[in-house]
This record gives C-alpha cells, structure tokens and sequence, in this order.
C-alpha cells in the first residue's frame, strides 16, 4: 500500500510541476491571439451623436518591428459626406485635404454644398511611427448624418519599406472580424449629447472607456478560466487514479 500511495504522490508531485507550464502556455496562447485587435487603424472614442458635431482621433499603431509607418491615408465616407473636416497639426506630420464633388449636392446652413472633404493624407516630415509606437491624428467632423448608424473610414498605412496596409475590409454584423478591418464611427441617437453645448465633448470620450475595460475584464477572465479548467481536469484525473488504487 505505501508504494501505491508513493507512486500516487510522485504522480501528484509531477503533475504540480507540470501545471505552472500548461497554464502559462494556455494564458500565452490566448493573449497572443487577442494581441492583433490591438494593432487595428481604429477612430478613437468608437461613438459620436448624429447631427452634431465631433473630435475623433485616426489612431494608427505601428505593427512591424523593422519600418516605421511614413504615411496615413484615410477616405472619407461619399455615401454620407461630411461638408466640414479640420484635422490638427500634429508635430512631424504634413496634412492635405482632397475635395470632390458630390453626386448629389447637401444642404448645409441653408446653402447647396456641391463638394466635400473625399480624403486626408498625412505625411511625415520626420522618422514617422517608429516600431512599438502609434500616433492620433486628430479631426474634427461633421455635420454627422442622422439617416445612418455609422460611418466607415477605409484607411492605407503605408511604411518606409514601401509595405501598404490596407485597412479597407467591411466587419459584418454578427461574423467574424476580418484581418484588416476599415476603422467605424458608429453613430448614436442625437439625445445623447451633452446638453450644455449641443456637442460631444468629455461624454462622448467617455465612451470609449467602458468598451475598453470591459474588453480587458473579458480576456482577463478567459485566461483565468483556460487556468482553472486546466487545474480541474488535472485533479480529476489525480482522483481518479487515487481511486483506482
């Protein structure tokens, strides 16, 4: 009996040992999967009240260890035109606006507006996005459709090396993200500004905070939860072998 309950306790010992290794590995695995959403050109905050006005950042991360990103180029919607779009300097970073004419004229303050802010292109001037970093290039926009729930923002990345990124792929409702998805405004009703101003402001911002913490809360308790079932089905099977004893 005392070598069988021996035999059970190196067993016992082997599989402590083991476990550290297959949980990290696991915790691994899951967060190197999540790691690419972060790498996404998105618009920062996701959120803005339609037939206002907002001040959105083109947020752009470096995803290459050997180039840094030297250029930034965005399509504004032509479906919903946005007659009015100023984006800030930002230090290092030339900026050009691209006008088309409208298919079909927009009324804008009383007045037929026939062409609209088509593209924006920055360029840098300097060492651009250098690995490991991202730049915000700021904008403000508007006037925000009211008869559309969000806005689509096709971006190209493009690097020193001459690699071009394209971030042009649509998201469909309810599929899978695809690789390289065109960054979204998504669009909210009008009663969601912020009553002192008619704008969104600090609120608007806020909104972007909730997503993000809930997203992290998420994976965090997925890894824990791949631990603790690695753990459970371990002692089970230790139990198991106990009791065959």
């Amino acid at each position: 009996m005392s070598e069988i309950s021996g035999g059970a306790s190196s067993s016992a010992r082997r599989l402590a040992r083991r476990l550290p290794v297959v949980g990290g590995i696991a915790a691994g695995s899951v967060l190197l999967l999540a790691g690419p959403a972060f790498a996404h050109v998105t618009v920062q905050p996701g959120t803005a009240p339609k037939g206002g006005f907002a001040t959105v950042n083109i947020k752009v991360p470096n995803e290459r260890d050997d180039a840094s990103t030297v250029k930034v180029e965005v399509s504004l919607p032509t479906d919903h035109p946005l007659t009015s779009v100023m984006p800030q300097p930002v230090p290092g970073w030339k900026v050009d606006i691209t006008k088309s004419k409208l298919a079909k004229p927009v009324e804008m303050e009383g007045e037929k507006v026939n062409e609209a802010p088509s593209k924006i292109t920055w360029t840098a001037d300097g060492k651009g996005i250098e690995p490991g970093q991202f730049q915000q290039f700021p904008l403000s926009v508007g006037q925000l459709p009211s008869d559309t729930d969000q806005l689509v923002f096709k971006a190209l990345q493009t690097y020193d090396n001459k690699e071009v990124v394209r971030w042009i792929e649509p998201t469909k409702p309810g599929g899978p993200e695809p690789q390289n998805p065109a960054p979204v405004l998504k669009l909210t009703a009008a009663d969601a500004q912020d009553p002192a101003d008619g704008k969104s402001g600090a609120k608007g911002d806020a909104t972007a905070a909730p997503a993000s913490t809930s997203d992290t809360t998420a994976r965090v308790l997925a890894v824990g939860g791949i631990v603790v079932g690695i753990v459970g089905v371990a002692f089970g099977v230790l139990a198991g072998r106990r009791r065959n004893a």
